[in-house]
């Protein structure tokens, strides 16, 4: 009963200290300018002024280090981490911390789920991978971002691989279409590598489109679940087809057209692939896709910012296809240290990206948040465990490699269901189910209840609460509380009689209740 007050009691107390300065909001913004430190800075900033929309001010250290670790790596700072950056008086902290998170293993985790999501990485319905198949296609799309392969090299194999799903991991991008008719494959190729939706386009190119995946066979084989994704062997003549830019190709027999398709498509000047990766990275990392959405490209989708995007592809080529490179850009950029508090009300701000966009975290990202405050695990299932399926407790959801093993809070919080590869499957909307599981579910209740963390905690420092109530910031909002939320929280303790143990349990339920928790911002 007490921490909904006390949630009141905090959110007020910020608001107070706030108040006293309305143009700089503290802790959340600095003073700092909009100037342009890369060429997507300068993009973003002549749009900007062509429409009459002022952008936001810079992020303050606070927000940065806690935003940067959620978007690069999905995961919260640990106090310490905070600690050091914002102690760090380098004037490039912000560029030595981004590359050592590019280097950590957790980026790898977070983004081949991302991609994962994508290419319908699940063993059972409706996809059917199965198990052995889905783990091998899962690790091989963690290594290939942990060793940073060119995404062009990732999509030639995944598009162009033939033999056992168990043995040849890209072949199940075949596996995972739900339809093995060469219109579903089609639409599947065009949906991943080209973040266009087929059944947009005119019947005749659909058909055209579909040629290219005319040849595909499948074929059993006597270990369970193993199959053969192959070239037809069927004796075939020459098959004319027709690419998506309309010009005609003549395939030999014995020539896999999927080949033919993957050397036009991964051509550096063809601008398909190149503007479809660069637009999905840049609305994960920003919030919205410079086309939005994202996998919704097609000639009445016009580009908010078209010189930006084109820029972007042509430095993901220039690069030789390397993500890492094209994230460290990003993340660089003046663009995307930008606070969240708008400083225009144009209606197009955050569609041009005057300012960082707030949205809710990731499903997974939330539930290994909540694990790792408090010092539990989660547990899983799948519906349909075949062989056997044991996840445990220990296992971070960021790297659960199946689509199909799930568990309650993750399916109230939206995580994907892999059917479909479309960006839309993610539903990181707030609905009443889930206010009403952070505020009063025994799932939570026994997260802070049994938690070793806060246990120790008061533990070691129970003459001086204020440290404890400084601690629970740094660990849940990555921040030391503003001298009115400090008040706010000794007060609350006092005026309800609370032991050190019930205060701090009461303080950090609050905590994990406010946007400020919640949302990337």
């Amino acid at each position: 009963m007490h921490r909904s007050l006390l949630a009141v009691a905090v959110l007020a107390a910020a608001q107070t200290g706030l108040a006293a300065e309305p143009r700089i909001v503290r802790p959340y913004e600095s003073s700092g300018a909009f100037s342009a430190i890369n060429q997507i800075d300068a993009l973003v900033l002549t749009t900007l002024k062509a429409r009459g929309i002022e952008p936001a001010n810079l992020c303050s250290d606070e927000v940065f280090v806690r935003r940067v670790y959620l978007d690069a790596i999905g995961t919260l700072p640990e106090p310490k981490e905070v600690r050091g950056f914002l102690q760090d008086r380098r004037p490039n902290k912000r560029a030595v911390l981004i590359d050592t998170l590019l280097a950590r293993k957790e980026f790898a985790d977070y983004w081949a789920m991302k991609w994962c999501d994508l290419l319908r990485v699940k063993a059972e319905f409706p996809i059917n991978l199965w198990p052995n198949a889905v783990q091998t296609y899962h690790r091989w799309i963690r290594d290939a971002i942990r060793e940073n392969w060119p995404c062009d090299r990732i999509a030639r194999e995944l598009l162009t691989s033939s033999g056992s799903n168990f043995r040849v991991p890209p072949v199940n991008f075949y596996r995972a279409v739900q339809g093995r008719e060469p219109p579903a494959i089609a639409e599947a190729v065009a949906l991943t590598f080209m973040g266009t939706r087929l059944k947009s386009w005119p019947e005749a190119q659909r058909a055209n489109m579909s040629a290219f995946f005319s040849r595909i066979a499948y074929k059993k084989t006597a270990e369970w679940k193993e199959e053969i994704v192959c070239l037809d062997p069927a004796p075939a003549g020459e098959l004319q087809a027709v690419l998506p830019d309309g010009r005609t190709v003549k395939i030999p027999p014995g020539k896999d057209p999927r080949m033919v398709f993957a050397d036009w498509l991964l051509t550096p000047d063809n601008p398909w692939f190149a503007r479809s990766v660069v637009n999905r990275i840049w609305a994960w990392l920003l919030g919205r896709g410079i086309i939005h959405e994202p996998d919704d490209i097609r000639p009445d989708n016009a580009p908010v910012n078209p010189e930006l995007l084109a820029y972007l592809a042509k430095e993901l080529t220039r690069g030789n296809y390397d993500l890492r490179r094209m994230y460290r850009l990003i993340l660089n950029s003046r663009t995307y240290q930008q606070s969240p508090i708008p400083r225009s009300t144009h209606p197009d701000a955050e569609a041009l990206f005057a300012h960082y966009a707030v949205r809710r975290l990731d499903a997974e990202v939330l539930v290994d948040a909540l694990c790792w405050i408090f010092g539990d695990g989660e547990s899983y299932s799948s519906p349909i465990p075949e062989p056997f399926t044991f996840i445990p407790t220990y296992q971070r959801t960021i790297a659960l490699a199946d689509g199909s093993i799930t568990s309650s809070f993750l399916e109230m919080f939206g995580r994907p269901a892999r059917d479909t590869g479309l960006e839309s499957e993610r539903n990181n909307q707030p609905t009443d189910a889930q206010r009403l599981h952070l505020l009063n579910s025994s799932h939570i209740q026994l997260k802070i209840e049994r938690s070793w963390r806060l246990r120790n905690l008061v533990q070691n420092n129970r003459r001086n609460p204020r440290f404890v109530v400084g601690a629970i910031y740094l660990t849940i909002l990555s921040r030391q509380p503003t001298p009115a939320e400090l008040t706010a929280a000794e007060g609350y303790a006092k005026a309800n009689k609370l032991s050190p143990q019930q205060a701090a349990g009461d303080l950090a339920w609050a905590l994990i209740n406010t946007k400020e928790f919640l949302y990337r911002h």
